[in-house]
């Protein structure tokens, strides 16, 4: 059967699930295609015609360079197509978006009819996805007297691509739909367990509102009722789009609700809006930037004050509520671009201007970020290369500088970073243009990253990015059919683009599931590094990290650049001193209980960067503390250093980048044995004292300092959903932290889960310890419920294994990890015993593996929102607490949760944590 007839039972086979043809991308199929076409007979023609010129994806897609081929036999008369002109080919060149595209528009633009290159430099000027390539051919015809490069070049100087373009709609009707009262999980919106089909957008979609059809058939009637408005997604009394940055979850709503992006390319919209009574999480903003949608922070709920501004509470101390303006579902309201106001009926409800500033706009205008950013450096080239000022188009950077203020550690890194500013110091506020030195890529959203890549033309990493990682941790639990189709294209794209790889495409290395934001840590070597990571647990106890969508991902990959706000600070510290029975991560929860305490229940941390004075904990226990402000919904966090702590976790990062590079894992340019080499850089600079660990200013400026009381913390704390609350706005968020006492040793737990992110090498050696006592004290180490243990990653296990604690873990597990045979199926049934899964997220991620529906879990990780690690039943709701290592694995012998008694008794004579508050000075 021809790859065409293949192509056609794909395509009956969508049919029957209610979908179209999938876009193509492959150029075997596309050259079948452009044969059917030439055939003028042919009974496949017509709808080869039709394929040709409607579902192929655009950029340096394989089916992209071979429809450029053809369209420009067709522009220079060496093929005649009656449907297809010359003026239709250059219009379809147009929608292609850089790469193969550009390079036929170059040809026929630098070619020697007249009249043709006149038609493809108008085309040319519309265009921003030029790479150095492309700019060298048109500075080397400038430069050979090019009359038609001097046009070119002289409209970019000119930013005409932008100029050009409509302006915004003054005003912007939308219609609303609550789509959930509190906090909305990207996974309402993009499913974790529907990963595998991201790629496909169509097919993707139909997952919206975890397949809810009830949900999704009220949103297109909207749609169907008022068809000249937009459809406004809605978190009530809520955050929109917390826990991750969910690209997919955009393109979703985008897909659902927004504005094609060309008739040319199908299932790729843009613009969506989106909105949520305590705004958007602020990396799903991001997201929302990249497609030129809008987020609004409607602030249509307020806590009630009193006469003196405390917040009045209720008989439960929360907060009192009032409505300021109803946003029901099927409203109307008015988006006014230019007051930057929201309107109903004509009365306004709100500033909105936070929505609206001129850099956002700038991405509605021009369809998204990426353009943007693109249209800035081809400017910048053509203005070089003409030899004049750069006409200021676009919004300057927003440059905020206080005289006699000092700097904020993130204040410091981006003033450190920054490119193309005026010079003068940057504060909080300032809008800059950073370069960046760590990138990674996660594998649940790589398949979506390397269509970015490919529709915005890009071809090899920026030789700016110091290094790059792409995981397989995501789809490390189960080595299904999904994974076993996706994940080799995927290690393979972004090995060529010059990614390391987990999996290696030549199979000359064992594959790697180790967990991304582990890797990322311990190969980030500068403290004062920028690092971008396709996942919002990307928060490194070394430099800057931020989670990013997909699509920023690949624009920091293509351009070694990102481009944000410097975000205001808030300060953490500790005083007292910890029991010896705490865990670390006990202090963390206590940091998020004490610090919505000290603020009368606002979250502080919302949107800003955590700078927490860490001081003697290593990169790998105090990237516990960066891990979780992700679920504080702070936008980044930094960890300060005393200098022989960070010398002693970059001796460990070192060690571990020399075990990559051991296994073959380097790439030809050489760059783990780079990071190496400037990790030895740093450790000299600190050991000699020329250059000291990253500290703030003593005069910095925060928007809040948090002092954290280590003598309150008496008892092990727990993120508790809270999934029965009466107020549904009140479940599923992470503010609800409860002492263990709370649950009396009685509430009964069904599986735990010792594993994610947020578990370090001492986890494990915490867990062989404790099995050690139990057996001691008891003769024997039985389950009454199943512990899942994931340890992060391979260099844990074999450091473990020459320490002797993964033999005694193997001791009692009912199950190890086979890597000669990964399991093929995800298991829906647990035993009462102890399971060691492979390295990776496992139950955390929620994609593959999951607890049983209806569960009680007790888990290390950093997920409890509705559906993430279980499924709720008819009869009871699945919940997911958070708690440390030691409450997870006695709540699994004992099947319920442990008393203080019990609690000390397993754990005494292990040392959970050496944290100490710093004593040294870590200001400047």
């Amino acid at each position: 059967m021809s790859i065409y007839k293949d192509y056609l039972k794909q395509i009956e086979e969508r049919k029957e699930k209610g979908l179209h043809p999938q876009p193509i991308d492959g150029a075997e199929l596309l050259s079948k295609i452009i044969e059917q076409i030439k055939d003028l007979d042919n009974e496949y023609r017509e709808d080869s015609l039709n394929f040709f010129i409607y579902n192929v994806l655009p950029g340096t897609t394989s089916a992209a360079g071979v429809k450029a081929k053809f369209l420009k036999e067709i522009i220079l008369g060496e093929s005649v197509v009656k449907e297809i002109t010359p003026a239709f080919a250059l219009e379809q060149l147009s929608h292609m978006k850089g790469g193969p595209s550009v390079a036929v528009l170059l040809d026929v633009a630098l070619g020697s009819d007249v009249a043709l290159a006149k038609q493809a430099a108008e085309v040319l000027k519309t265009q921003v996805f030029l790479y150095e390539a492309d700019t060298a051919r048109l500075e080397e015809a400038l430069n050979n007297g090019s009359a038609i490069a001097k046009d070119i070049i002289e409209s970019y100087a000119k930013a005409e691509f932008f100029t050009k373009l409509p302006e915004i709609e003054e005003e912007i009707q939308v219609v609303t739909y609550i789509a959930g009262v509190g906090d909305i999980s990207t996974d309402l919106l993009s499913p974790g367990g529907d990963a595998h089909s991201r790629s496909d957008r169509e097919l993707h979609g139909q997952c919206m509102f975890e397949h809810n059809k009830d949900m999704q058939n009220e949103l297109l009637a909207l749609k169907e009722q008022h068809p000249d408005k937009r459809v406004m997604l809605i978190a009530e009394k809520g955050t929109m789009g917390v826990g991750s940055s969910r690209m997919s979850g955009v393109n979703n709503v985008a897909l659902w609700t927004g504005v094609p992006f060309s008739k040319y390319v199908p299932f790729i919209n843009f613009a969506p809006v989106i909105a949520g009574t305590n705004g958007i999480a602020p990396i799903f903003l991001t997201t929302v930037g990249v497609t030129g949608g809008i987020g609004l922070d409607l602030k249509n709920w307020v806590k009630q004050k009193d006469a003196d501004g405390n917040t009045i509470v209720d008989a439960d101390g929360e907060p009192i509520l009032k409505q300021m303006y109803s946003v029901a579902t099927g409203t109307v309201l008015t988006i006014n671009t230019k007051e930057k106001k929201l309107y109903h009926d004509k009365v306004e409800l709100k500033d909105i201007s936070a929505a609206f500033t001129p850099q956002k706009m700038e991405f509605m205008k021009a369809g998204g970020s990426y353009a943007v950013v693109f249209g800035k450096k081809l400017q910048t080239f053509a203005s070089k290369v003409l030899g004049v000022d750069v006409v200021p188009v676009y919004a300057p950077s927003k440059e905020i500088t206080i005289e006699g203020q000092g700097l904020t550690a993130v204040e410091k890194i981006f003033n450190r970073n920054a490119v193309g500013t005026s010079g003068a110091t940057l504060h909080a506020g300032s809008y800059v243009r950073a370069e960046v030195n760590i990138v990674g890529s996660q594998d649940t959203t790589g398949l979506m990253t390397s269509q970015e890549l490919e529709m915005m033309a890009a071809t090899v990493i920026s030789p700016i990015v110091d290094g790059a990682y792409q995981s397989g941790c995501h789809t490390a639990s189960v080595w299904d059919d999904k994974s076993k189709a996706n994940i080799p294209r995927l290690m393979s794209f972004m090995n060529d683009f010059g990614l390391i790889t987990g999996r290696d495409p030549k199979g000359k290395y064992f594959p790697m599931t180790d967990v991304i934001h582990k890797v990322l840590n311990d190969i980030t070597v500068g403290d004062w590094d920028i690092i971008i990571g396709g996942d919002s647990h990307t928060r490194m106890s070394k430099g800057v990290a931020f989670g990013a969508d997909s699509g920023t991902v690949a624009l920091a990959l293509a351009t070694g650049e990102a481009s944000m706000p410097i975000p205001e600070s808030v300060k953490v510290t500790f005083k007292g001193q910890m029991k010896s029975y705490m865990d670390f991560r006990d202090v963390v929860h206590a940091t998020q209980s004490q610090m919505l305490k000290q603020f009368g229940g606002e979250n502080v941390f919302q949107g800003r960067v955590i700078e927490v004075h860490i001081g003697t904990l290593t990169a790998d226990e105090a990237f516990t503390f960066t891990d979780w402000t992700a679920e504080m919904k702070a936008k980044a966090s930094i960890c300060i250093s005393e200098d022989e702590t960070l010398i002693e976790s970059l001796e460990i990062a070192k060690g571990r980048i020399q075990i990559m590079i051991d296994k073959g894992m380097d790439n030809a340019k050489g760059v783990l044995k780079g990071l190496v080499d400037k990790a030895e850089t740093r450790i000299t600079e600190l050991k000699t004292g020329i250059k000291p660990s990253l500290r703030p200013d003593a005069n910095a400026k925060y928007h809040a300092e948090v002092v954290i009381d280590l003598d309150e913390i008496a008892e092990p704390m727990i993120a508790d959903p809270d999934v029965n609350n009466d107020d549904v706005s009140k479940r599923y968020t992470h503010d609800n932290i409860r002492p263990l006492s709370y649950y009396g040793g009685v509430k009964k737990v069904d599986l735990g889960f010792v594993g994610s992110c947020m578990v370090h090498k001492g986890d494990m050696k915490i867990l062989a310890q404790m099995l050690k006592n139990v057996e001691a004290q008891k003769g024997k180490v039985e389950f009454k419920a199943p512990l899942v243990v994931a340890p992060p990653t391979y260099n844990i296990v074999d450091e473990l294994k020459a320490e002797g604690d993964w033999d005694v873990l193997v001791k009692y597990s009912g199950f190890e990890f086979d890597d000669n045979a990964p399991k093929g199926l995800a298991r829906t049934k647990y035993e009462n015993m102890l399971y060691l899964e492979r390295p990776g997220c496992n139950l955390c991620m929620g994609n593959q593996e999951k607890a049983e529906p209806g569960d009680t879990v007790m888990a290390t990780s950093t997920r409890l929102f509705q559906g993430r690690v279980v499924k709720d039943t008819g009869e009871k709701k699945g919940e997911s607490l958070l708690s440390s290592t030691p409450v997870v694995v006695l709540s699994t012998i004992l099947g319920r949760t442990p008393t203080m008694a019990e609690y000390e008794a397993a754990v005494d004579g292990i040392v959970l944590t050496k944290f100490k508050p710093s004593t040294k000075q870590l200001v400047k």
